[in-house]
């Protein structure tokens, strides 16, 4: 498998300490993790729904349980603290109780990265303000009907929950879809940003 990794990847890696113990929640086939363990000597396991892509992981020899996130509390399978870093790209939207999962992540990991799209990016508040209609872009490309983001969020929808779970927020990237930043974007995220990455911790 090709070692070449997202922009978003990169941004990701970049946090991580070498020969850290890491949890990529989500990891479908284990790109993330395959350059971790390369690149920073991690010693990574991963969490993947789908089966196709769980077995190309374990091809490729990584660690990796095939489970959802949904049904199954994380200390199932970790102690508490088990990994310096727990991870999940783009999935944080998806699950039934983004809440609950945070406090999973944060009970058996130390660090935890999320990346989410921005339901506050003005280009969706324009859809919804002149058009009527929930926002299709290209980081929201489905239709409201088959969607599979159930709890869309603004920045400051998470950094308020944040502030209510007693989480801190050790590191926030705000970025466009080809996961560059700006001048805008550093001063208006919640209004210009269509992407973050926070880096998040217990209190």
């Amino acid at each position: 498998m090709s070692t070449a990794i997202s922009t978003e990847f990169k941004l990701i890696a970049d946090l991580i300490a070498p020969k850290s113990r890491v949890l990529d929640l989500g990891c479908g086939d284990g790109l993330l993790l395959q350059h971790l363990i390369k690149h920073h000597q991690v010693n990574g396991y991963g969490m993947e729904l789908d089966a196709q892509k769980t077995i190309q992981a374990v091809k490729n020899g990584l660690n990796v349980i095939q489970s959802d996130l949904n049904s199954y509390d994380l200390s199932y399978y970790f102690d508490e603290d088990s990994f310096d870093y727990v991870i999940m790209t783009q999935a944080l939207q998806v699950v039934s109780r983004p809440d609950k999962l945070l406090e999973q992540m944060l009970n058996v990991g130390k660090n935890c990265i999320v990346t989410f799209p921005n339901f506050g990016y003005w280009r969706n508040r324009k859809q919804l303000m002149f058009g009527g209609k929930m926002p299709e872009t290209e980081v929201l490309p489905y239709h409201w009907f088959d969607t599979p983001n159930i709890h869309m969020c603004t920045f400051k929808d998470f950094e308020n929950l944040c502030e209510e779970r007693h989480i801190k927020v050790v590191a926030r990237t705000v970025v466009n879809r080809e996961h560059q930043t700006s001048l805008g974007m550093r001063l208006a995220p919640n209004l210009l940003g269509e992407v973050a990455l926070y880096q998040i911790r217990k209190k």
